[in-house]
């Protein structure tokens, strides 16, 4: 208790100055313990914060330490959802193996957080929390000492004073030799604590590159624990990605051509035969097909009923329009338009020549070069808007009516600006293409077309009366085509049918409203005039011997 009295009077005696301090540190110790504290202190924090970021409970042991974690959680949740949606389901099937991934990353993340907290937060936490305040307790403890030895060596000081003016001189000599005694004894405290504080402050400065390293080696945990998972995440991708592009039940719409075709095992796209099929049968004679607008719910109930390859269609066969209007979304929907990007200019050349035979015959060129899926389906459409422009009395959809309100669709520049900029730029063009093709649909395309291609559909019964002035036989109005995309003998074949003094080329036939009429261009060549059996079909001979 004196002592405690004693350490207290000499402290306010030196905060008022009435007393001098001893300083026992160097000054490099001083620096030293000042940089001791601020270490303690962030390193304090960090350990704190780095804990909060760990997903498991810090200390526990390692299975309890997993089953805790959210990606554990996660992964049950994943394989349970996956069990119950079941194989058909390729949501089942995704969610299972990703799942069994999910489990093996947190299998990965408990390894990783365990080796962080055993090779980080352990050193660091003994170092901010045992390491420097061992250190800065010994510091406080020198501290007293210091204010024990300056108290009795005031005291001794005091006593060699007392007796110099004292009377009494052999009572204080000897209450100063207890004195001296006692300040002897306090300085080798003092001596003692500060060598064993010197010695812990130069080992916690000649560490310092030891402690640093702990980020280091937390960085390396980072880096191979984001290594092995990218390991799992890399063996599992290959098989999901199979999974996926093996699932043929993807929507057709805003999908490519080729991709719907390869994934659907189909040669027409489902939306365009589907739409063709019930169109055929109901939709032949209805007026403004593809040019009246449908109605928006129904047209997206049947969008999604296409995209989702459902049979079940029997209610769209009473709205014609709705049919047409999807048949024209799809093709707008296309990546790539049904003509091609590629040949865009080509077919923009072709429908520049000036003289009829020869842009007829530069437009087959060009659609012979079209890719085998977008041919095939656009001789399967072309087909049908050939066989839909033979009711034009009754639909009012002539040849330049369907191109006008279906080119638009089928071909398009690969320019920015939306769809409406890009058809008003190329209207007047993709019209002068699409109708003669449309027209003469039978020249470019002389294979006979089995609409009902996949068998998915009930064909309709044809009509027995062909009449129209559309109806013609492409086996007897010929003309020719390019001799380099000819054989031999199918030019010869039409050498000898058509007695010919030349090549001369067989003007076309122009379709209108009013009925059949010869080219003008052809009349003044007097192409059709030597031999009009040859070209024309058995039921318009006699007509046109009348002319």
């Amino acid at each position: 208790m004196k002592k405690q009295f004693n350490r207290m009077k000499q402290l306010a005696n030196q905060t008022v100055g009435r007393a001098e301090k001893t300083e026992v540190l160097s000054d490099d110790l001083l620096q030293i313990e000042r940089r001791m504290e601020l270490v303690r202190v962030v390193s304090h924090n960090t350990h704190k914060k780095m804990v909060s970021c760990l997903q498991g409970h810090i200390g526990a042991e390692a299975e309890k330490r997993h089953k805790k974690l959210p990606l554990t959680a996660l992964s049950q949740a994943m394989t349970e959802g996956g069990s119950q949606l079941g194989e058909d389901s390729l949501i089942g099937k995704m969610m299972e193996v990703c799942g069994d991934a999910e489990n093996r990353l947190a299998s990965e993340l408990m390894q990783h957080e365990l080796q962080i907290e055993k090779d980080v937060l352990d050193p660091l936490s003994q170092l901010a929390e045992v390491e420097i305040p061992n250190i800065l307790k010994q510091r406080k403890q020198l501290a007293k000492l210091v204010l024990d030895y300056d108290s009795a060596r005031a005291r001794w000081l005091q006593a060699t004073k007392s007796i110099i003016s004292g009377t009494n001189t052999q009572a204080l000599t000897a209450k100063a030799d207890l004195l001296k005694e006692e300040v002897d004894e306090a300085m080798n405290k003092v001596e003692l604590c500060k060598d064993q504080l010197a010695a812990d402050m130069y080992s916690f400065f000649s560490k310092e590159g030891d402690y640093a390293h702990y980020f280091v080696t937390l960085l390396e945990a980072q880096a191979d624990y984001h290594r092995k998972s990218l390991t799992v995440l890399e063996s599992v991708l290959p098989t999901i990605q199979a999974q996926q592009d093996s699932w043929t039940e993807k929507p057709a719409f805003g999908t490519g051509l080729d991709e719907h075709l390869k994934r659907s095992g189909r040669e027409i796209a489902l939306p365009i035969e589907a739409c063709v099929m019930m169109l055929l049968e109901t939709g032949m004679k209805e007026e403004g097909l593809f040019r009246i607008a449908a109605g928006a719910s129904k047209l997206k109930k049947l969008k999604a009923a296409l995209d989702c390859s459902t049979s079940q269609l029997e209610e769209f066969y009473s709205d014609p329009h709705a049919v047409a209007g999807a048949l024209k979304s799809y093709l707008r929907e296309l990546p790539e338009p049904l003509m091609t990007f590629q040949l865009y200019d080509e077919w923009i050349q072709a429908s520049s020549v000036s003289d009829p035979d020869k842009r007829l015959q530069a437009l087959w060129v060009v659609c012979d070069k079209l890719p085998k899926n977008n041919k095939n389906n656009l001789r399967y459409l072309v087909k049908f808007l050939a066989k839909l422009a033979q009711e034009s009395e009754l639909n009012k959809m002539t040849p330049s009516n369907i191109s006008i309100v279906l080119g638009p669709n089928l071909l398009w520049a690969k320019t920015e600006g939306s769809l409406a900029e890009m058809a008003a730029a190329t209207s007047v063009h993709v019209v002068a293409i699409v109708e003669p093709i449309i027209q003469h649909a039978d020249w470019f395309f002389p294979e006979d077309v089995e609409f009902n291609v996949s068998g998915m559909f009930v064909m309709p019964t044809p009509a027995s009366n062909h009449n129209n002035h559309l109806d013609y036989d492409s086996g007897t109005i010929e003309r020719k085509r390019p001799g380099s995309m000819v054989g031999p003998e199918n030019d010869t074949g039409r050498k000898d049918n058509c007695s010919y003094a030349d090549d001369s080329e067989v003007s076309p036939l122009k379709w209108h409203n009013n009925g059949l009429c010869h080219s003008t261009n052809s009349r003044s060549q007097g192409l059709l005039t030597s031999h009009p059996s040859a070209f024309l079909p058995k039921s318009l001979e006699s007509a046109g011997n009348s002319h």
